[in-house]
């Protein structure tokens, strides 16, 4: 059953380069019999019902990087796309792509990064200027680069590595928030196959990760905004890989009580383990559609995620409590 996130996480994505991810979602929602569309800005919705009042978001895009430069020596700067880690990124095989469709492999790493070079190499801060992109080609110089037609402005590609495992745990870089978009497709999938048509909106928004993917783009009708965006992990933090976050409060301010204390309510009435959470640092879909002006009540939910923006890890137990969590609300809400 979680063959499409696998193939939906191989799908490069990072922000502004997610146009091969988007249609995979329409060609998906398509194929379970319903009609999405596209947004202007290339975002996917699909309505599952007549004049929608309920969306539910996710976002596909990921994070990334993109080439700001070609160096003497042949590497490139870059610079990242989203909230990257460098310190976890080093070393992560990498593809460069292109405008003319090409893709080269490459990978991510220190300046001067051989340890029998470099008695330094430990103490040295990673930023852009003491990083770069190795590429696998014999490239020496800045003309050898772009021979390859490499230039600023091409997409560079991290690879997921994802990894599914018989306990339940699902290792890969992505899972903010293509685990997010499973929950959708499964969602759509579900109510299909119970033949129910209900007036709920799914919206995958395109560019969460630099702030203004959930801004613009739903149907008139929307007066419930339900994100599900990955679930935050750490010490200060309640929440765990099995169970169902629920945000109380992140950088942009509170979401709507009334709504939060439903899904706290069809929590404990179903069963779904779940856990209350503050973010300090974390914005979601939600919170750019409240500061564009978005006449919403909006709540943020998700399965927890270990080591966010880095090397994540998540727990079908966690993804499982976010459905059902939706799909109870849906029917709650659409008796």
């Amino acid at each position: 059953m979680y063959k499409t996130l696998q193939q939906l996480v191989e799908i490069d994505s990072p922000t502004g380069y997610t146009e091969k991810a988007c249609k995979y979602i329409f060609d998906l929602l398509k194929s379970y019999g319903y009609k999405p569309e596209y947004t202007n800005k290339g975002a996917v919705k699909c309505a599952l019902g007549k004049n929608p009042t309920l969306a539910i978001a996710a976002h596909v895009d990921t994070l990334g990087a993109i080439v700001s430069g070609i160096k003497s020596n042949g590497t490139l700067s870059f610079s990242t796309l989203g909230g990257l880690q460098l310190v976890s990124a080093e070393g992560e095989y990498v593809k460069v792509m292109t405008m003319k469709g090409q893709e080269y492999t490459g990978t991510l790493l220190l300046n001067n990064p051989s340890s029998h070079a470099n008695n330094l190499r430990e103490e040295t801060k990673r930023n852009y200027d003491t990083m770069h992109i190795r590429l696998d080609e014999e490239v020496y110089s800045k003309s050898d680069v772009e021979k390859l037609n490499i230039n600023t402005g091409d997409i560079i590609c991290f690879e997921p590595r994802y990894r599914e495992y018989k306990n339940g745990f699902i290792k890969s870089r992505f899972m903010d928030n293509k685990a997010g978009c499973y929950a959708l497709f499964e969602i759509a999938r579900r109510l299909k196959e119970k033949k129910k048509e209900v007036p709920v909106e799914l919206f995958f928004s395109n560019y969460e990760e630099v702030g203004h993917g959930g801004t613009v783009g739903y149907s008139d009708t929307i007066s419930e905004l339900l994100v599900i965006d990955m679930g935050v992990l750490g010490d200060a933090c309640e929440g765990n890989e099995v169970s169902c976050s629920i945000c109380v409060k992140d950088s942009s301010g509170p979401y709507d009580y009334n709504f939060r204390k439903k899904l706290v309510d069809l929590s404990v009435k179903n069963k779904i383990p779940y856990k209350l959470d503050v973010y300090p640092h974390y914005g979601s879909d939600g919170s750019a559609a409240l500061r564009a002006g978005n006449d919403f009540r909006v709540a943020l939910i998700g399965p927890g995620v270990a080591a966010s923006h880095g090397v994540e890890r998540t727990h079908k137990k966690g993804v499982e409590a976010t459905i059902d969590l939706c799909l109870a609300y849906i029917k709650y809400s659409f008796k």
